[in-house]
């Protein structure tokens, strides 16, 4: 039997592809894994790094230090450093699968609040309730919620501690929730 964590599907398809193509099939496979997850790394870092910078410069996090563009560049460089350094630091400690399967955390939590808002939108509060404005959102929320259940215990208890920082970095910016959260000030 397999061990679960640690295992990395990318791996199994890499020496499929060596076994049927041979020596080049399987170093070209590997290539080409290897541009693609640096391409789409990049690509995650930036899109964090233009996030980063939205949420600094309306006063969601410290402007100073997430609001700043480089004057050169052009680019939030103090988010793009600090996302690499975090990138790099848990690419020595985590596996790339329990990576993906934080990513996969968020990103159903994410999926289901979508599914949610259309079910509120266009069935709830809708003036004609149909029934093609309510199965699709209730199938979409119950298929990622049973996904986000099958995720292994590890990355949920990860997750939801992330997800309490997060939780109580709003209570602090809200103050407790009593006001709104005060964008574009300083608290």
């Amino acid at each position: 039997m397999a061990r679960r964590h640690g295992f990395s599907g990318s791996r199994h398809y890499v020496h499929v592809a060596g076994r049927a193509g041979g020596t080049i099939l399987f170093q070209l496979v590997n290539f080409t894994l290897l541009v693609a997850s640096i391409g789409s790394g990049s690509g995650g870092q930036l899109a964090g790094a233009r996030l980063l910078y939205g949420m600094g410069r309306e006063g969601a996090l410290p402007r100073t230090f997430f609001g700043a563009i480089d004057e050169k560049s052009h680019i939030p460089r103090n988010n793009v450093l600090l996302i690499g350094a975090i990138c790099l630091a848990g690419a020595f400690i985590f596996s790339y699968q329990f990576g993906a399967e934080l990513l996969n955390f968020g990103a159903f939590i994410g999926f289901m609040g979508v599914n949610l808002s259309s079910f509120l939108h266009d069935y709830v509060r809708a003036e004609r309730k149909a029934a093609p404005n309510l199965y699709p959102p209730i199938a979409g929320f119950l298929i990622c919620f049973a996904l986000w259940l099958s995720l292994p215990m590890p990355a949920k208890i990860f997750g939801f501690v992330w997800l309490a920082v997060g939780v109580l970095y709003g209570g602090w910016r809200s103050r407790g929730f009593r006001d709104p959260a005060r964008f574009g000030q300083h608290p």
